[in-house]
Order: structure tokens, then C-alpha cells, then sequence
């Protein structure tokens, strides 16, 4: 590629989304309006605290309690919904195989690799097991020219037809999503799907998503396939891992479907209509969870997200600080999407009307918020054990102090129950003890969300690297998704890549 070229490229991944709707691009966080109104109630909020501390903190624990329950409430609804009635897509096994080769549509497939050389080859791999026509793959393996160990470890193996390595130009932001986007100026797909480096596919997956897609209107712009681990028993954090996919993919994102409203799509395992995705802007580069906020503006734009029955299998992180740096960002992310939809709110009310924009707050926001306002209620709680309802009455009237008490109880147990049940519902009882010891994992959660709001402030466009390959070490050899479905696919012959050269890189992934 000339040099030229990539510059063109390059610009349309790191501006695309902020010249062609600036409106919904995280490139600033907050926009002038935003800044005034969040000083004007911080200078509010200050002022009556000085005048009127008692009234105003027994009203800020008012809408936190309100807030907190909602939220909660909600996910309870979705999970109810979701177990009464399933609205994910399932291609049977013999039809997603019988379609002709002639049928099928040219499919991209994007997975942004950044520092990834101890587990590009196990991908590369899992890639050659899809069932799809080689002439009609499109695999795109986006790597930053610095990453020298990755370029080595992919310029070992042979060329292969449907295999490239695309090498994406310097560029702040160094995102996942600015490396996508410049894949997808190359894509020659109709399809788009894009994977992580640690992924294991469903074989079938292509064949699912291009049936699907072809039965489903144009409205539907995207499926997303449901993700689980494969060491998932490794300890006990990748069961809790586990535990969360599960309620995620398997309850709240199908609850969400069934409600006909917007869907945060996951980082891996989406398979986009290549025309929408263009005709939107693609990827935000500046949003850290750019896959949640191109679930809301896909909607916003009046297109639909489906979950596809299609298992991805990832590597659950095993490690206590990779795992809080990873669910940071996506927390951080969060907040980015929800300031960022919440900018006109009077047009994003127009767009989807307020009962989709409850649910946006709710879902959006209410991820994060849930996790940094539990020990709020933790600590009110253990405080009444320990000194009696005595000095906290003085600041919280009894209504407001038991409302919060309730929220402790009965909205930390309503999510304790729904851990419980997921396990039980999907058959998983080697997870069972592990959903009784899940509390753990919510502080966990709190201290991942206490960071996010520390970055976000701070860093809000700086991407913390997950760090792929955990379950490896110590001589630890966790099976794939091929050795759990036993006898699907044997051993496949090495496969290697084309090299698109575009000059240095400054994408990263996950």
C-alpha cells in the first residue's frame, strides 16, 4: 500500500466518526453545555451542603437508593423476560452447512492482534477450522508496525489465499477501534465480523451469521454471537468470570432483544452488515468500549441486534490486577457512551422516546454505576451493626436509612439469586459452588469501578492492554472449544499470510 494511500486510510479510522457525527463521538468527553451544567450543579450541590448538609445528603441517598433499585429491578426483568421467551437466533447445525459455496457471501473478518506472540499461532489455527469457502474469506490480521515480536512469529509461516496481515499506520489514538477501522477500509466483505486474538470460534459461526443475516430484514444490522471460556476452571476468578458471561450473553443481552430495544454489543464475535457499518462511521477510536456505544447508535440509527445461538470460546482472565485493569476500562467506557448519548438529550429522546432512554440509563450506565455504589450500602450496613442506627438517624431519617438497607438487601440478593439461577438454568453445576461465593467477585467489580471513575477524569481515551495467554502459563494446558465439543474437528495443517505493508502502527486491541 503507498504511502499516500495509507494516510488517507489512516485518517478516515482516527476522524471518520467525529467529521461525520461529531454529536456521538467521544472524542471529547464532554461537550461545552455538559461542562456548564455538571459545574452549575457541582457549585449547586456545594452551596446546599453549606446551608443545608442534613436535607441535602438525605436527597442524595434518596436517588442513589432510586437509582440503585432501578437499576436492579431491571436487570431482574431481563432475566425473567429472557428465560419466559427467547428471541436469539438459531441456524440448525445441517442447514448453516448445506448452503453451496455459490450462495454464500464474501465475508471480512477483522481481529486486531497487538502484542499477541505467544497466542497468534493457537488463533491462526482456530481460524482455519471455519467452515466457510476459502475464496470467500476475507481474514484480516491488523498489527502495529512496533510490535515486532507478533510480525516475526506471522511472517514464519507460509502465505496463505485467505489470510493478510494489514499493518495500520502510527496514530493517536493507540484503540482496538481505530485498528478496526482501518481493516475496514480494506474489507471486501459483505459481512464484517471481528474476533479477538484469544478467541475460539464455533466453526459454523460465518455459515450461521450469513443464514441468519440473508432471512433477517436490513433493519437487522448486527448479530452477536454469545461468549464463554474455555478456562473457565482454572480458579476460582475465571469461574466467576464464567458466572458473569453467562448472566450477560445467555440472559440480559437476549432480555434486551426480546425488548426490542438497544443492545451493548460484546468486543468479539459480531457480524455486521459491511454497508451499515460504513454508512454509521464504523468504531469510535476514542470510546474504550467501543463495541457497547456502537450498540446504542446503531439503534439510535434505527437498526436492530440480534443474538446469535453461537458459542465464541475466550480465555477468562485468571489474574486479580489484568482482570481489574480490563473491567476498568469497560466500565470506563461505559460512562464515555453514556455522556456521550446523554449530550442532547432532547434528541436522543425524539429519536428512541423515553422508555428506550430508561433503558439506556439503566443498562449504560446503571453497569458501572451498580458496581461503585455497592459498598456505599455495604458500609451503611456494617456501620449499623457495629454503632446501632443511633448516629447514622441523625444524619438519615429512618425512611431514607431502611430504603437503603433494603437496597443492600434486597438488591444484593436479587443479583445473588441470579447468579444462582443462570448456573442452574444452563446446566452448569460444576459452577454452582462458585455462584454461592460470587459476592467476592462484586468487590472485585467495585474496585474495577473506582478506578474507571479515577481514569476517566484522568485518562479517558487511554486503553489498558489486556494481557492474552494467562491460562498457559505454569505449564497449564487448557483445552480449546474443539476438545470440550469432542470429535467436531481434528487437527488442521499450518496456515499462514499475505502482508499488506502500510507503514507503522498504532492500533491495539484488547
Amino acid at each position: 500500500m503507498e504511502e499516500r494511500e495509507a494516510s488517507i486510510r489512516l485518517g478516515a479510522s482516527v476522524d471518520g466518526l467525529s467529521h461525520l457525527a461529531p454529536e456521538v463521538s467521544a472524542r471529547t468527553l464532554l461537550s461545552t453545555a455538559q461542562k456548564k451544567v455538571l459545574l452549575g450543579l457541582l457549585g449547586a450541590l456545594i452551596v446546599l451542603l453549606l446551608l443545608a448538609t442534613n436535607t441535602t445528603l438525605i436527597v442524595l441517598m434518596a436517588m442513589v437508593i432510586f437509582s440503585y433499585l432501578a437499576s436492579v429491578a431491571f436487570r431482574v426483568y431481563l432475566f425473567i423476560l429472557s428465560a419466559r421467551r427467547s428471541s436469539v437466533e438459531i441456524v440448525d447445525d445441517r442447514i448453516a452447512a448445506g448452503v453451496p459455496a455459490d450462495e454464500l457471501p464474501i465475508y471480512t473478518v477483522l481481529i486486531p492482534a497487538y502484542r499477541e506472540p505467544h497466542v497468534i499461532d493457537e488463533l491462526i489455527d482456530k481460524i482455519a477450522r471455519f467452515d466457510y469457502p476459502t475464496e470467500k474469506l476475507d481474514v484480516k490480521i491488523l498489527v502495529e508496525a512496533d510490535d515486532t515480536e507478533t510480525l516475526e512469529v506471522l511472517a514464519a509461516r507460509e502465505p496463505a489465499e485467505q489470510f493478510e496481515v494489514v499493518i495500520v499506520p502510527v496514530a493517536e489514538p493507540r484503540t482496538k477501534p481505530k485498528a478496526l477501522n482501518f481493516g475496514l477500509t480494506l474489507a471486501r466483505g459483505q459481512l464484517v465480523a471481528v474476533y479477538d486474538v484469544e478467541d475460539d470460534p464455533d466453526p459454523l459461526q460465518l455459515r450461521r451469521a450469513a443464514v441468519a443475516m440473508s432471512s433477517l430484514g436490513p433493519d437487522v444490522g448486527c448479530l452477536q454471537a454469545k461468549l464463554t471460556y474455555h478456562n473457565q476452571m482454572q480458579n476460582i476468578i475465571t469461574k466467576w468470570f464464567t458466572i458473569d458471561y453467562l448472566m450477560w450473553f445467555s440472559f440480559f443481552l437476549p432480555g434486551l432483544g426480546a425488548l426490542k430495544t438497544l443492545v451493548p454489543l460484546g468486543g468479539t464475535s459480531n457480524h455486521f452488515r459491511t454497508e451499515v457499518l460504513r454508512a454509521m462511521g464504523a468504531w469510535d477510536p476514542y470510546n474504550v468500549t467501543e463495541d457497547a456505544d456502537l450498540g446504542v447508535r446503531m439503534y439510535r440509527e434505527g437498526y436492530v441486534v440480534k443474538v446469535l445461538e453461537s458459542l465464541t470460546y475466550e480465555e477468562a482472565n485468571s489474574d486479580f490486577v489484568n482482570w481489574v485493569r480490563q473491567r476498568s476500562r469497560w466500565y470506563k467506557g461505559y460512562v464515555q457512551s453514556l455522556f456521550v448519548h446523554l449530550r442532547s438529550p432532547i434528541e436522543l429522546y425524539r429519536e428512541i422516546g423515553p422508555i428506550k432512554m430508561g433503558h439506556m440509563i439503566m443498562f449504560v450506565g446503571g453497569t458501572p454505576f451498580l458496581a461503585l455504589a455497592n459498598p456505599i450500602f455495604w458500609f451503611l450496613t456494617f456501620l449499623w451493626v457495629l454503632v446501632g442506627p443511633g448516629p447514622l438517624q441523625s444524619i438519615f431519617p429512618a425512611p431514607v436509612y431502611y430504603a437503603g438497607l433494603i437496597c443492600f438487601a434486597l438488591g444484593n440478593f436479587s443479583i445473588y439469586y441470579i447468579s444462582v439461577a443462570s448456573c442452574r438454568i444452563a446446566g452448569r453445576r460444576e459452577l454452582f459452588l462458585s455462584s454461592l461465593l460470587i459476592p467476592a467477585y462484586w468487590v472485585m467489580m467495585s474496585i474495577a469501578a473506582v478506578k474507571a471513575f479515577w481514569q476517566l477524569i484522568f485518562t479517558p481515551t487511554f486503553w489498558e492492554k489486556t494481557v492474552h495467554g494467562l491460562h498457559l502459563q505454569g505449564n497449564l494446558q487448557v483445552s480449546p472449544a474443539a476438545a470440550v465439543a469432542e470429535g467436531q474437528s481434528g487437527p488442521r495443517e499450518a496456515v499462514g499470510f499475505r502482508q499488506d505493508e502500510s507503514g507503522p502502527s498504532g492500533s491495539s486491541s484488547e
